[in-house]
């Protein structure tokens, strides 16, 4: 019999920052301008280290939970906020494979100079998709080349554009105002609008958690991973952004094709370098879908099985990958590519944008409450092994759970929300639409998931550990007929 493969040290780390740095997001958060840096420093210091540091005490502690946040939320708050974080956490997927999707036939006109049809565009943006459900097919453990050379390949990308940024500058001088001034926080509609990104570009270090049990030594390698990975990411983000922001004016960044419109100016449209920087641009939009669907369809499944989804999430296939989520994903994308040159028909643009912030605000709005949940943990489950543990005392551990909520709450209003009555402010209103419809939509979803359970499950203060309660309901010897069909 073949040894497992295993997760390496390397791996983990690597995978963290697959999973976590985007490239594609880039360029929104260039469009801050200058004041950009200033909010990366604060948003590092009130968001990524708390949730680092309360990520590496829930994956450690609750190594075993498959389903990473939900199964945290739910040990905390119970089948109800469990079903909807699950939700949260699984819709942002599809809404964000739409949305690179509408990025990969404007970065092939952009390489090849040739307009585009909408035909064409929509059978490019439809390839993309089933592509990366096929690709999800396969077991994570037995694709790790894909996350580590999706990794490297953007880090190569952020570091071409910040050299790339770096050489401009001196040779041709800033394309903004540099003056001193330009750097304060901006508190205007516009910039808070896309602090957002910023958030979103620090979402993502629980997925390691899931990826436990393919790992050497868990325990060890998630905190250090997290660490380690997070530092990278925030160095590499920050030198990225700077790449963009010395070639174009923050007003003038495109939210969807700035990073290439950038490296065109600065290498020249249609160089080496730009057909080069263009086409591992493209695979890594790939290896970024692809190692996010192994953490999201894993979830998706694991709370299938909990009657926390719909039954067809559940759905495994013989070497135990959830096909069943990987499915639907595809389904929702593609219909959100087939509608969109109905929507161009009546006037509404912007696609890429306008399904990568709602991407956004989902993936924000499942995170509120894994801060609460980390301290109703502590309070309920106070003799788990906690092999990592948040540093200070009950004050500091309150402070840090708080304080990211308040963040993620602002940014998701300020994402969605009209602030005033400018054009722009008004276009968020498609946006807060489709968010209002996907969440009324999980509601309906999380109700009727839950007439397949015998018992609700409240939570540890008033259930227990949600394994023996299971194990008691025998739901893990699948009481759901049906909840793991084998395709």
């Amino acid at each position: 019999m073949a040894k497992q493969k295993k997760f390496r040290m390397i791996d983990a780390i690597l995978t963290v920052i697959c999973v976590v740095f985007v490239a594609e997001a880039a360029a929104p958060a260039a469009a801050i301008g200058n004041p950009q840096f200033f909010w990366w420093i604060f948003l590092i210091i009130t968001f990524l280290l708390p949730y680092g540091l309360i990520v590496c005490e829930l994956g450690t502690t609750y190594a075993d939970d498959a389903g990473g946040i939900a199964d945290w939320v739910r040990r905390a708050f119970g089948d109800k906020w469990g079903s909807r974080v699950s939700w949260y956490y699984w819709i942002n997927f599809p809404l964000w494979m739409a949305s690179l999707a509408f990025l990969f036939p404007e970065t092939i006109a952009l390489l090849s100079g040739v307009e585009l049809g909408v035909g064409a565009q929509v059978a490019i943006e439809l390839a993309f998709v089933w592509i990366v459900v096929l690709m999800s097919f396969s077991k994570v453990s037995d694709s790790a080349w894909i996350l580590n050379g999706g990794a490297v390949l953007k880090v190569l990308i952020a570091v071409a554009v910040g050299g790339l940024g770096i050489y401009h500058a001196m040779t041709s001088g800033f394309a903004g105002d540099m003056s001193p001034a330009t750097f304060l926080p901006s508190f205007d509609a516009s910039a808070l609008t896309y602090l957002s990104i910023i958030l979103f570009n620090f979402m993502g270090f629980e997925a390691i958690a899931v990826f436990a049990g393919d790992m050497e030594n868990p325990k060890r390698q998630i905190p250090t991973a997290i660490i380690a990975g997070g530092l990278t990411i925030a160095a590499i983000y920050l030198f990225s952004s700077f790449g963009i922001g010395a070639a174009i004016p923050a007003s003038e960044i495109s939210l969807d094709s700035g990073i290439m419109d950038a490296v065109a100016i600065m290498a020249g449209n249609g160089s080496l370098l730009f057909v080069i920087i263009a086409v591992v641009f493209l695979i890594t939009l790939f290896s970024n879908m692809i190692s996010w669907s192994f953490g999201v369809n894993y979830v998706a499944a694991h709370s299938a099985e909990k009657a926390n989804l719909p039954r067809a999430f559940a759905r495994m296939s013989k070497n135990g990958v959830p096909t069943g989520a990987a499915v639907i994903n595809g389904v929702i994308a593609s219909v959100l590519v087939l509608v969109s040159p109905v929507m161009s028909a009546v006037g509404l643009d912007g696609f890429f944008w306008i399904f990568f912030s709602m991407n956004i605000v989902f993936l924000l709005i499942c995170y509120i409450p894994m801060f609460p949940a980390f301290l109703k943990l502590r309070e309920v489950d106070p003799d788990a092994k906690r092999i990592f543990r948040v540093p200070g005392g009950k004050a500091f551990a309150t402070v840090a759970a708080w304080v990211p909520v308040a963040m993620l709450v602002l940014a998701m209003i300020a994402t969605v929300v009209p602030l005033n009555g400018s054009e722009e402010e008004l276009s968020k209103i498609p946006m807060l639409v489709g968010v209002v419809v996907f969440a009324v939509v999980g509601e309906v979803v999380r109700v009727v998931s839950a007439r397949r359970r015998t018992a609700e499950y409240r939570g540890m203060a008033d259930d227990g550990d949600p394994e023996a309660w299971d194990a008691a309901r025998g739901l893990a010897a699948g009481e759901i007929e049906g909840v793991r069909a084998v395709s």
